[in-house]
């Protein structure tokens, strides 16, 4: 199973916040509409992520609900044919909730920024530091914490769940 370490943090001025990031980054913008759909998981988070008619993809992920960086566990498998997948996932497994968002992708390195703009909560920064299987965690803590303090993401704008628990598209 791939790995990450995450933070996640809401943010007062985005204009700001892009051009710190386009300062840091190595590359981007690139520009993501997503269609999030949540299914019923006894452990971790299962997502179906629309990106267009005939591509989604089918994201399982458990972290901890904790702020600050935090190690993501995740596994992701591509389909063709995602409306067909998620009517199928919802027979079996029922809706938890849906997020609707745009996103901008920079890089840094091997870490994808992400700045969301996410329908009904407001604009958030998603960092994500890819590791691979020899990478220690604490390598990734500290290139998050390095970042959290280029981009000027302060310990009280973390959050500690995902987007899905604040959004108020939910179906439990």
């Amino acid at each position: 199973m791939a790995k990450n370490i995450e933070i996640k943090a809401s943010v007062l001025n985005k204009d700001n916040l892009v051009a710190l990031v386009e300062q840091v980054a190595d590359s981007g913008p690139v520009e993501i509409r997503q269609d999030d759909t949540f299914f019923r998981c006894s452990n971790g988070r299962l997502k179906l992520r629309l990106l267009s008619p005939n591509y989604g993809e089918l994201i399982y992920y458990n972290r901890p609900d904790i702020s600050g960086p935090k190690i993501s566990n995740y596994s992701i498998s591509v389909t063709t044919e995602p409306e067909r997948l998620q009517k199928t996932l919802e027979v079996a497994l029922g809706i938890t909730g849906r997020v609707l968002k745009k996103r901008l992708l920079y890089m840094f390195g091997a870490t994808r920024i992400h700045v969301d703009e996410v329908v009904g909560l407001g604009s958030f920064v998603e960092l994500e530091v890819v590791l691979s299987d020899s990478d220690p965690i604490e390598l990734g803590e500290q290139i998050a914490e390095e970042l959290m303090m280029r981009l000027g993401i302060k310990d009280e704008d973390l959050l500690e769940g995902a987007y899905v628990d604040m959004n108020s598209v939910s179906f439990s």
